[in-house]
């Protein structure tokens, strides 16, 4: 994705009556003048910008569940202020907000950054089912602008539809059908036309498994599996199943494999689900799984660390991080981010955060540092079309929100993640074949 130019960094800090103003080399609608830096929007001072990001870390029910996605922001934080100078000449300053798997806390954190922030990235909270304080947002002139939002996960309709959220992953349903009945939904298949391939269209059935403790989690894995039975995996056994369920909760799940032979095996929760379906088919003795199949969530140390999981195939659509020699971008993530703290989770925060400065960058490079408000970012946002985070995501529309078909396989092999498909490294393979649309009634 290219990046549009933008001004130097900040130089001087002057007071001028009861407000300070610094001054930076900037571009203004083009030019190169000198330009006073001034308080443009709720949370830009002459010397900072605010931005929030929103997750659901603290709860007992899941401790530190998207605690990767809070890093992912910081790191992406301190890369561009080390490395780009900021943004519109500014510096960049984190407000990180415990939504803690609570609406309420969740809706409460998104007051206080409409109040405090100019916008908030990575959003990785479960429970946003009311977006009236985000849309509603008052700028700093008391319009109802909307709070600009870039989230990693949405998982209510009503943040997936927002009008000011633009997601690093955008949402499967096509936002235009929600009220319809029935909805029309659109994603990619992932793997899954790999592994027909490979094993054989009539070769793979087996286990599906939902993740129950939200009726919106189940409902954006429905249209996905929906679509991999109808290209030729068929359905052995399906159940729910909480993320908190212990191993011994997946007894009848593997008997169910067994007495089905199945071929096949995907869990759409958490990595520890697929951790605990895996180490009990190991008890249970299954032996006939082809394909143990997971997505983003899975690419993770902790199922490196678990034996139980080797041949575990995971995709994904970002690069693997052993491939940093491969992208720029992906090298700045892992060196910011760290080793131990890289997951699947704290990558798209870490996009989002460049989605986020490429739209900042559109604005500025058309309006000047003064001219980055609410208003504009969110007018700038609809036009950022293809965005592939400098090449290390897989390129999407996320201005259109339109979801992406290119991925990378990869398959756990001797405690490492091993790209399987497409063989090249630095690449995805991308192909129109791999989407699916479908209508499905989900209300």
């Amino acid at each position: 994705m290219r990046r549009f130019g933008w001004v130097s960094a900040l130089c001087a800090v002057a007071l001028v009556g009861a407000v300070s103003v610094g001054t930076a080399s900037a571009q203004s609608g083009g030019g190169n003048a000198k330009e006073a830096l001034t308080a443009s929007d709720v949370g830009i001072t002459p010397t900072e910008i605010r931005i929030g990001v929103i997750a659901d870390t603290g709860s007992s029910l899941a401790p530190g569940l998207f605690q990767g996605s809070v890093d992912g922001v910081q790191a992406w934080a301190k890369y561009m202020n080390e490395k780009e100078g900021g943004l519109a000449g500014r510096k960049i300053v984190i407000d990180a907000y415990d939504s803690a798997l609570d609406a309420n806390k969740a809706r409460n954190a998104i007051i206080e950054a409409c109040q405090k922030n100019f916008a908030i990235i990575g959003t990785s909270a479960l429970f946003v089912n009311n977006v009236d304080d985000l849309v509603g947002c008052k700028d700093a002139k008391g319009a109802a602008t909307g709070l600009p939002d870039f989230p990693f996960t949405t998982t209510e309709v009503a943040h997936q539809c927002s009008p000011v959220s633009y997601p690093i992953n955008p949402s499967t349903l096509d936002c235009a059908t929600k009220d319809a009945k029935p909805q029309s939904y659109r994603g990619a298949l992932g793997a899954t036309n790999y592994y027909l391939k490979k094993f054989g269209k009539n070769a793979l059935h087996g286990l599906f498994l939902y993740p129950s403790d939200l009726k919106s989690a189940k409902n954006s894995q429905i249209p996905a599996f929906t679509a991999q039975q109808e290209a030729g995996i068929k359905q052995d056994a399906t159940f729910d199943v909480s993320a908190r369920a212990q191993q011994s909760a997946y007894t009848p799940f593997v008997q169910s494999m067994k007495d089905s032979q199945s071929t096949y095996a995907r869990h759409g929760g958490n990595e520890a689900g697929m951790i605990a379906l895996m180490k009990e088919a190991k008890l249970q003795g299954v032996n006939t799984v082809k394909v143990w199949d997971c997505s983003l969530q899975c690419y993770d140390k902790d199922i490196l660390a678990t034996p139980e999981t080797e041949g575990l195939y995971v995709w994904t659509s970002f690069l693997p991080f052993d491939e940093t020699k491969s992208n720029p971008m992906l090298n700045n993530f892992i060196k910011y981010i760290g080793a131990d703290k890289a997951d699947g989770f704290s990558t798209q925060a870490w996009a989002s955060g460049v989605q986020f400065r490429d739209v900042v960058n559109s604005v500025v490079e058309a309006e000047g540092n003064n001219g980055l408000t609410r208003a504009a970012l969110l007018a700038a946002a609809p036009d950022l079309g293809d965005f592939d985070a400098d090449g290390m995501l897989a390129p999407r529309d996320a201005g259109a929100r339109v979801p992406s078909e290119c991925y990378v396989l990869n398959q756990v092999k001797g405690g490492k993640f091993v790209r399987v498909f497409p063989k090249k490294a630095g690449t995805f393979e991308c192909n129109k074949k791999d989407l699916y649309s479908i209508k499905l009634d989900l209300n």
